[in-house]
């Protein structure tokens, strides 16, 4: 995209606003698609303030490419504009994770199978080397329902070859999700761990023991 209009796209109503950006919804060439701009922080200096949201565009970018080689489901990057912070992306329809634990229409054995699912797939992000870094059960989309594959968003915090750490933080907010969400916590997270263990095979003991010193941190903070 090339100034401040966006071409090609026939804006619709605002989506969402969240803590660093705010989304539109905008017909790309015939697509329903979000535009995503992040927002000027007036407490930054201005030099500062442009380099972090460029560089956050820039990382958002290619880990949503680099996601989508691994197999795991991401937006689609229809148009990138540096010079605005601004993204266009596919939007994907269906329900997020938070909505299905949230829903109780969703069958036991359906919740069970969506967890187990998202666990896999980051499993894979993880075993490629990617960590999400604000992982939310808002930020995990079912496009074709609880017993379908899921897409994840907002990889804007995530990492290329992170650490350890960064990778326990990432199951740490979905155990913590997960218990405040459901009654049925510790059977979810279970499920979870199975498939993220089966996406990376290599790597997930470590993982997991890093995530108990994170609650063993927590805990005693």
């Amino acid at each position: 995209m090339k100034g401040d209009a966006v071409p090609d796209a026939v804006e619709g109503p605002s989506a969402h606003r969240g803590a660093e950006a705010k989304l539109r919804r905008v017909d790309w060439w015939g697509f329903p698609a979000l535009v995503k701009e992040r927002d000027s922080k007036s407490y930054r200096p201005k030099a500062l303030d442009e380099r972090l949201r460029r560089e956050r565009t820039r990382t958002e970018t290619r880990l949503l490419v680099d996601a989508r080689r691994l197999g795991v489901r991401t937006p689609l990057v229809y148009d990138v504009d540096l010079a605005h912070h601004r993204l266009t992306l596919e939007e994907i329809p269906g329900p997020t994770l938070k909505q299905l634990l949230e829903d109780p229409t969703v069958t036991p054995e359906a919740l069970d199978a969506a967890v187990r699912a998202f666990g896999l797939a980051l499993g894979q992000l993880h075993a490629g080397g990617i960590s999400h870094g604000d992982l939310t059960s808002s930020n995990v989309l079912f496009p074709e329902g609880p017993t379908g594959p899921p897409a994840f968003l907002d990889l804007s915090m995530g990492s290329r070859s992170p650490g350890v750490e960064e990778l326990g933080i990432d199951l740490h907010l979905v155990e913590e999700d997960l218990k405040a969400l459901h009654p049925r916590a510790d059977h979810l997270i279970h499920a979870f761990l199975e498939g993220y263990d089966a996406g990376n095979p290599g790597g997930a003991k470590e993982v997991r023991q890093r995530v108990k010193a994170i609650r063993g941190r927590i805990r005693y903070a």
